[in-house]
């Protein structure tokens, strides 16, 4: 099985900023897409970022200028930086793999990072 582990987050202030990571390990023979999604309180889950094999990223016009969702390939890896940072950022936050593999399925999550930033 497919292991998705997220790392980064925390507390920040409103005009700081973060960092978060998400890595994937087992049998993985192709990742076709990277997602960044988040969910606040009372609210759906919203894609924040993301990145389709071969194409360019895609952002939520909310974070446009300010997150950059990168990759390491090599080490099956997907980066969001987070700048200017605004209390409305505050969510629990969830990285997305579409991973091919010997699996019956293609979609796994990581287990969710909580970003509070304070006003």
């Amino acid at each position: 099985q497919v292991q998705v582990v997220e790392s980064g987050g925390g507390l920040v202030q409103s005009g700081g900023s973060l960092s978060l990571s998400c890595a994937a390990s087992g049998i993985i023979f192709s990742i076709n897409a990277m997602d960044w999604y988040r969910q606040a309180p009372g609210k759906q889950r919203e894609l924040v970022a993301g990145i389709i094999s071969g194409e360019s990223a895609v952002y939520a016009d909310s974070v446009k200028g300010r997150f950059t969702i990168s990759s390491d390939n090599a080490k099956n890896t997907v980066y969001l930086q987070m700048n200017s940072l605004k209390p409305e950022d505050t969510a629990v936050y969830y990285c997305h793999l579409d991973i091919s593999g010997p699996y019956a399925k293609n979609d796994f999550w990581g287990q969710g990072t909580q970003v509070t930033v304070s006003s």
